[in-house]
């Protein structure tokens, strides 16, 4: 058992997790809750230095290198970061994590899924969310969203098929079958993530309050 909370805002490009983590982190500060926001990958000067490499469009990284990369970002965030916090009894929100891997690595850049789980078993040191808020949007709609805040970086640069393979992911995480086959990413809701950025967040302290009926998540503006 650790004190702290645990969660993910994840979805594939241009859903609004940036945004939609720093709204959950003031609504959530109302109720006098200690809250960290990260991001993956970064969140440490090593994570940021590997995030740099990871998104510049001029780097040529093979699949195996992209997945470790984005593995060892974690690891570092994992040890330096999250846990000291949830230890301190911190709610932490991250803007993507394992989830992202299975969309990204395993399902789009088909790689073996049994040796990725094992390598994120180790670079988690076996840390799970205790919920990823899983937003939706349609790849055309998000990648237009994505264009809008400038170039696309190299993940985003990826080409249609690719990001078609990682809404089709996205999707099967919502069944409960997937999920309880896949502890190590703990539970998924999915929210519609099409609208206003506030009539998104309604929909999200919604999903929190049905799943946590207490105080420090229904407090707030």
């Amino acid at each position: 058992m650790r004190p702290g909370r645990f969660i993910v805002i994840d979805g594939a490009e241009g859903v609004g997790k940036s945004t939609q983590a720093a709204h959950l982190a003031k609504h959530l500060a109302h109720g006098n809750r200690a809250t960290l926001v990260v991001r993956e990958p970064g969140g440490t000067p090593v994570g940021e230095a590997i995030r740099a490499l990871l998104l510049d469009p001029t780097s040529s990284i093979s699949t195996r290198a992209e997945a470790l990369l984005f593995l060892a970002s974690r690891a570092e965030l994992v040890d330096e970061v999250i846990l000291p916090a949830l230890k301190r009894g911190e709610t932490v929100i991250a803007d993507r994590f394992f989830l992202s891997t299975y969309a990204y690595q395993i399902c789009a850049r088909n790689l073996p899924e049994d040796a990725v789980r094992t390598a994120n078993s180790f670079a988690t040191a076996g840390l799970a969310p205790d919920l990823t808020i899983l937003l939706q949007l349609p790849v055309a709609r998000g990648l237009a969203r994505a264009a809008e805040r400038g170039e696309h970086d190299r993940l985003e640069s990826a080409g249609d098929a690719f990001h078609e393979a990682v809404e089709r992911a996205f999707t099967l995480f919502k069944e409960p079958a997937w999920q309880a086959a896949h502890p190590e990413c703990g539970p998924v809701i999915a929210i519609d993530a099409d609208g206003d950025e506030y009539r998104v967040f309604a929909r999200i302290v919604e999903a929190l309050n049905t799943r946590w009926p207490e105080p420090e998540v229904n407090s707030g503006s």
